[in-house]
């Protein structure tokens, strides 16, 4: 049985695990949203940045790839990602059903936000976040790259996210 993830943010562009089929799919139930602060990655405990996380939301739907892992790497690559992305416990591994746009549907392993962790940001408003994306840098580099590298990865699958569009603009306006 094929492993399948459902990336929505930087493992569109940098999953770091060997892929075998990327399919566009639709997890019901969850919002994208740039609702977590970077500690580590992409600011510092000083000055946080914001990622992606996964939101819950009833009626929401969040649009991303359906990620099949290579034959033979199942198992280190769930240990590669949970050294990636439960770094802090901020994120939770769960198992959700994704809708991939070929009809198929999969079980896949993603990670939401943990919304009681304190590293949770949810709902601030779009301006605030340009203003904290635009000059926080981490260990991986500035802020504004992961968002750059996402909208331009999502623009090149197709998939269209109006607040990430609307952040790029602006976080390119506050940095020019």
């Amino acid at each position: 049985m094929t492993m399948w993830v459902f990336g929505y943010g930087s493992l569109l562009w940098n999953p770091g695990f060997e892929v075998s089929e990327r399919v566009i799919g639709t997890l019901p139930g969850y919002a994208r949203s740039f609702c977590m602060r970077s500690v580590h990655y992409r600011g510092t405990h000083d000055d946080p940045g914001l990622v992606l996380a996964l939101d819950e939301h009833p009626e929401g739907a969040c649009e991303g790839l359906g990620l099949a892992v290579a034959a033979g790497h199942e198992d280190a690559t769930l240990t590669y990602l949970r050294e990636r992305e439960l770094i802090s416990d901020a994120y939770l591994e769960k198992y959700v059903r994704v809708q991939l746009r070929d009809g198929r549907e999969v079980e896949a392993v993603t990670y939401v936000m943990n919304e009681t962790h304190h590293q949770y940001a949810g709902h601030l408003p779009l301006e605030e976040q340009a203003g904290i994306i635009a000059k926080a840098h981490g260990s991986s580099g500035p802020n504004t790259e992961y968002l750059f590298n996402t909208a331009t990865h999502l623009a090149q699958v197709g998939l269209h996210d109006p607040a990430i569009d609307w952040l790029e603009q602006r976080v390119r306006a506050l940095i020019s």
